[in-house]
């Protein structure tokens, strides 16, 4: 080949440089061109490969995302259609009942809404039964996070998170339900305004503004729309965002079990696996909730009516995550301070602004103290079973225990009239049990922790009971124990033992105070009131030893005329091919 050819083939070929097409993808220049500017690959790579335990109680926190997914697309489907409007017209709909009977533009708009609109009224349901979908959701999620201890370092601050997301969600179903205008709505409304002027010194001003005006004024609906679609949304996807962002950087928590340590996730990944699977679940949230709004009725406004100040609905309710507040209302006694001419109503803002807050702040605290009082400052990513740690549980037992004493207070009306019952009398009951019924709940549902806690013990020293009774040469019965499983046995294990603290003297050799006695007293009582009771999980010797004794016990039985332990194999727990009982 001469060399004016050889240059020439040279020049023909890439000389080191990738091959590339002539014509390349429009798709894939575009997705070039954004990697190497923001280096998307890298992360997509990182995090769709990322595992996710599997568990049906995690399933909980996505039956809230896919309901607010749910109240969303609802959302923006009735926002095209309603008139936060609180300007007086006649309506003139096809709701014979109303025809001609003057209210608002947004009473009126939801009545289209609900008759007119092609699709309307489901849509208006399947809103209303996603925000209750919504906040339960939220509820038990946030009781699993609590059982199971998923709250511990580093998660606090997605326990703060979650909390505040409840809140949210609770004034963002309350401005929705009140957005129609109805009679229910409003009644609702002037309890919301009776609980604003219960403020000491600014209550009077703080209501006025709100309502543009003495109530119910002329502006407290449109406000309460541009709240209820765009403030508290905005909030809410803001920390459901974070909610999220914080879940993928400390990684999932997960139960106990072979294979699975406080340092690795073991799981699917979340493509392909874990996405098709939160799809799906998707849209089975989606079909729920819309198969409960075609065939559940709920909040139908037009057998209320437009509001009118001068009535009131019988028998009217909130929706029930109000319930708590109804209820404290309804059992306050009327304590009332007149000073300098000004009456400040105790009964009413006591239990209607400080003491939900309250409940909620001790809830939203307990991570706090609970790793102060342990001074445990690891990591954990591995759950807890709620019966290992009981005080944890014994509280939470007690805080729902008052959420339904409250919630039936709430209704007292509705069980005085059903159960021919004295509403004096189921009042006064109400302002006793909440201090009670608490205590004994927490006592019972401790012991009954600890008791599980023995039972776990036995079974791990002892073995688990085969149903097959023995009877020895003197006549003696006993039953048959054998071994739990490996798996079995790590997941009982599978727990840190607790350590009560000591706070040690309260004065040095000297007889010099220490500095922070008292509050390490004072921690001190609180680690003997959580743990000092607990039944700890038994050391590596104490296992090795029982279960050398169950061994010469088993060589004793086999010993004996008779083979009295024939038959232990037939528990339905050990595979049996070949095996036969032998003939006496």
């Amino acid at each position: 080949m001469s060399s004016e050819n050889l240059t020439s083939s040279v020049a023909d070929t890439n000389a080191g440089e990738p091959a590339a097409a002539k014509k390349g993808n429009p798709a894939g220049k575009v997705a070039n061109w954004a990697d190497e500017r923001l280096g998307l690959a890298t992360l997509a790579k990182k995090n769709l490969r990322k595992v996710f335990p599997d568990h049906w109680s995690f399933m909980l926190g996505e039956i809230a995302l896919w309901s607010f997914v749910v109240l969303l697309l609802t959302g923006v489907f009735l926002s095209l259609w309603f008139k936060p409007s609180m300007a007086e017209v006649e309506y003139m709909g096809s709701y014979d009942q109303l025809r001609g009977v003057p209210m608002s533009e947004a009473y009126a708009s939801t009545l289209d809404i609900s008759f007119d609109v092609r699709g309307g009224l489901l849509m208006r349901q399947m809103h209303h039964w996603s925000a209750m979908l919504f906040i339960a959701a939220m509820l038990v999620h946030m009781m699993r996070v609590f059982l199971t201890g998923a709250f511990r370092k580093p998660r606090e601050l997605n326990w703060v998170i979650g909390g505040l997301l409840i809140l949210l969600g609770i004034l963002e179903g309350f401005a929705g339900y009140s957005l129609p205008d109805d009679l229910l709505s409003g009644t609702g409304l002037r309890i919301a305004d009776g609980l604003v002027k219960a403020t000491p010194v600014l209550g009077t001003y703080m209501s006025f503004f709100m309502f543009g005006g003495e109530f119910p004024g002329d502006d407290i609906i449109p406000r309460l729309y541009i709240v209820h679609v765009l403030l508290i949304p905005g909030l809410l996807l803001a920390l459901i965002g974070a909610h999220m962002l914080l879940l993928v950087f400390h990684k999932h928590t997960q139960w106990p079990g072979p294979g699975r340590t406080e340092k690795n996730v073991v799981g699917y990944p979340m493509l392909p696996v874990y996405a098709a699977k939160a799809g799906g679940f998707f849209f089975i949230v989606f079909g729920v909730t819309a198969l409960m709004g075609g065939l559940l009725s709920i909040n139908p406004v037009w057998k209320y009516g437009p509001y009118d100040p001068s009535k009131v609905t019988a028998g009217s309710q909130p929706d029930w995550y109000m319930g708590i507040a109804e209820g404290l209302l309804r059992i306050m006694p009327g304590i009332e301070t007149h000073l300098w001419g000004h009456t400040l109503s105790w009964n009413v803002f006591i239990p209607g602004q400080l003491m939900p807050i309250v409940l909620l702040m001790i809830v939203l605290s307990w991570p706090f103290l609970e790793a102060w009082v342990t001074g445990d400052k690891r990591e954990h990513h591995l759950l807890q079973r709620p019966r290992n740690a009981p005080t944890r549980t014994a509280f939470l037992a007690a805080m729902m225990s008052i959420y339904g004493l409250l919630w039936a207070a709430g209704g007292n009306d509705i069980l005085a009239v059903i159960f021919h019952l004295n509403l004096n009398h189921i009042t006064y009951f109400m302002r006793v049990a909440v201090f009670v019924v608490p205590v004994l709940v927490f006592i019972l549902t401790r012991r009954w922790c600890i008791s599980l806690q023995r039972s776990d013990e036995a079974r791990l020293l002892h073995g688990y009971e085969t149903g097959i009774i023995m009877r020895s040469p003197e006549g003696g019965y006993t039953e048959r124990h054998l071994p739990v499983s490996e798996a079995s046995a790590y997941t009982l294990t599978a727990r840190q033992r607790d350590q009560v603290y000591d706070a040690g003297a309260d004065a040095d050799a000297n007889g010099v105070s220490r500095d922070g006695s008292r509050i390490a007293r004072i921690r001190a009582r609180l680690s003997r009131g959580m743990f000092e009771n607990n039944v700890q999980k038994p050391t590596a010797a104490e296992i090795e030893d029982a279960h050398h004794h169950a061994d010469e016990v088993h060589e004793l039985e086999h010993a004996m005329e008779g083979h009295s332990a024939d038959g232990h194999q037939f528990d339905g727990r050990h595979p049996v091919d070949g095996e036969e009982l032998r003939n006496h």
